[in-house]
């Protein structure tokens, strides 16, 4: 098992910056990928950032340019700057781990943390 926890959410105005920031703890060495998803109201989940264990990264378009994901694999923490925030970035933003255990895939969430955009 592995757990997770994010920090770092809150209301921030237009043009304005937020980093979030997620610990996991428990199975770490099964992590393969550490990323973020976000769910808005009425929409479904959707991909934001991952990054891999090596370091590859992968971003939704929507938010290229803009934010950026970082892994720290001493402290098992994965982050994401976010800048330039427009309203429509606006939703919970969950932790996500990809973990293998035994040739099995886990999918692991945090609890959210929500990002208001207000203009």
């Amino acid at each position: 098992q592995v757990q997770l926890v994010e920090s770092g959410g809150g209301l921030v105005q237009v043009g304005g910056s937020l980093t979030l920031s997620c610990a996991a703890s428990g199975m770490v060495w099964t992590i393969h990928s550490l990323g973020w998803y976000r769910q808005a109201p009425g929409k479904q989940r959707e991909l934001v950032a991952t990054i891999t264990n090596p370091g590859a990264t992968n971003y939704a378009d929507s938010v290229k340019g803009r934010f950026t994901i970082s892994r720290d694999n001493d402290e098992n923490t994965v982050s994401l700057q976010m800048r330039s925030l427009e309203p429509e970035d606006t939703a919970v933003y969950y932790c996500n781990a990809e973990a293998y255990n035994e040739f099995h895939r886990y999918d692991y969430w945090g609890q959210g943390t929500q990002v208001t955009v207000s203009s």
